[in-house]
């Protein structure tokens, strides 16, 4: 008798995935992409008490702590991001990104 060789052969049945895990193991790139964000940019900022609040008037100067020349903050949903210069496109302000955070170093509500 001629020797036959039998291989195993193994099956693989797909279980079925919940809705909730497919999500753990990917997110569908389209949905991402069209959630909307508030992208902003700061110039910079200061500390005023009320009193001097209630005492601005049309013409009036807020002193901010940025000096001139210093980059401006580029934040995603009050994430600082990147950090850049103005720009006018087209008789519009813009930002040009001059750096761009780390995600490891970003700070969230500056």
């Amino acid at each position: 008798m001629a020797d036959i060789e039998t291989s195993a052969v193994e099956e693989t049945v797909e279980q079925p995935v919940s809705p909730e895990a497919a999500l753990k193991n990917k997110i569908n790139s389209d949905v991402l992409q069209n959630i909307p964000v508030t992208i902003s940019v700061e110039v910079g900022r200061t500390s005023l008490k009320i009193r001097d609040l209630m005492r601005l008037t049309q013409g009036s100067v807020v002193e901010l702590d940025r000096l001139a020349g210093e980059p401006l903050d580029l934040l995603v949903n009050n994430t600082l991001v990147a950090q850049g210069e103005v720009v006018l496109v087209n008789e519009r302000y813009g930002v040009r990104l001059t750096s761009v955070i780390p995600t490891a170093d970003r700070v969230k509500n500056l």
